[in-house]
């Protein structure tokens, strides 16, 4: 067994799967803009959080407490189908501790914002999209601290898998609590506000993101993505992707419609990479975050770039069909309303007297008369 006290193998730069990632190891924790990156990473998330938190109404959740399907398919999605597909991703391209790790997190991670949007663009359920990224959210607070517990026993006579900080994943996630919280207040007192800090949590994503990736490569290194092996760009490819299939086919087994099924799909597959990179970054040591910090980066962009390819094949070959579905909607509830009028017509003209019947029948005691 690893002893605790010493840095697992992959740490020192050696271990084919993983080992390679971390010779940037010491670079990365020794450098002063660490400090900096860690501040940019907690605030994107508290960002990205408030936002969550704004696009999420009390009657919505009222109604999912009621019919909690929205609740039931992120579990099902987010801590049973993911966490176990990184489990054997893991398994099959025999990652060392440190990647084994790295998978693991982004897998037992809830569903992110970039689901929402993507959503909007496949013509989703928007409400759908919205409970189950935060539903999985709060679900994470217990759920993700004991999946990373029961999946990393494969790993347990390693040193990284020992000093795996539950209780510091825990509190990374309870402190998300409170921007969700603050957002569904700004969301009841002031419903404008809230729309547009939807849209900057969005920005601040991309943006976010797109900083992290550039920063992590000048800190590690030019020839960091060089260094990466086959097999861990192979998992950053083959996830998300099947996160996808695998939220398609648990919706079809629940027998929802198409845009539904599209939905879930896409909640499936979006990891919150943010979180997943605020748990390496503030809770793991910088001997370790040299080779384990990448990993949701690249997640984030192939789940994206698959993401944009899923909205992309709906926009050229399934739009047409939704489009018929929804003027067959229209055409039915317009017949149904011109009918229904009709039917108000009818009996509204039946034994009413019209103006003539009314006159004739005022002149025929005057002809009388005479």
């Amino acid at each position: 067994m690893a002893s605790s006290a010493q840095p697992p193998a992959a740490a020192r730069g050696g271990g084919p799967d993983g080992g390679a990632l971390a010779g940037g190891g010491e670079t990365f924790g020794d450098r002063s803009l660490s400090q900096g990156l860690s501040v940019l990473v907690g605030l994107g998330l508290c960002v990205t959080m408030l936002g969550l938190g704004c696009a999420v109404e009390l009657g919505q959740l009222g109604q999912q407490l009621r019919r909690p399907v929205g609740l039931l398919l992120a579990l099902l999605g987010q801590f049973v189908a993911m966490p176990l597909l990184a489990f054997l991703l893991a398994l099959i391209f025999a990652l060392d501790e440190v990647a084994a790790v790295a998978v693991l997190l982004c897998g037992c991670c809830p569903g992110g914002n970039l689901s929402n949007l993507m959503s909007v663009l496949v013509d989703g359920d928007m409400n759908l999209s919205i409970i189950m990224t935060a539903s999985s959210t709060l679900l994470a607070l217990f759920l993700m601290p004991l999946c990373l517990w029961i999946y990393s026993r494969h790993w347990i006579n390693t040193a990284v898998v020992q000093l795996l900080p539950l209780g510091a994943v825990s509190l990374t996630l309870g402190s998300t609590l409170l921007p969700i919280g603050l957002g569904v207040l700004i969301r009841y007192r002031h419903p404008r506000a809230a729309d547009l800090l939807v849209k900057i949590s969005l920005w601040s994503l991309l943006v976010t993101l797109v900083v992290l990736f550039i920063l992590t490569g000048t800190m590690l290194g030019p020839d960091l993505l060089a260094q990466i092996p086959a097999s861990v760009y192979a998992i950053a490819v083959l996830m998300p992707l099947a996160g996808y299939a695998l939220g398609y086919g648990l919706a079809t087994v629940f027998k929802m419609p198409p845009h539904c099924r599209r939905t879930v799909s896409l909640e499936t597959g979006c990891q919150n990479v943010q979180l997943c990179t605020a748990i390496l970054k503030l809770t793991f040591s910088p001997e370790l975050i040299g080779s384990m910090y990448m990993f949701p980066l690249l997640y984030a962009l192939f789940q994206s770039a698959e993401a944009g390819l899923f909205v992309l094949a709906y926009k050229m070959y399934g739009r047409d069909s939704y489009k018929q579905d929804t003027l067959g909607e229209e055409e039915d509830t317009d017949i149904s309303y011109k009918k229904l009028k009709e039917e108000e017509a009818a009996d509204t003209s039946y034994g009413t007297v019209t103006t003539e019947e009314h006159n004739s029948i005022q002149m025929e005691p005057t002809q009388t008369a005479l």
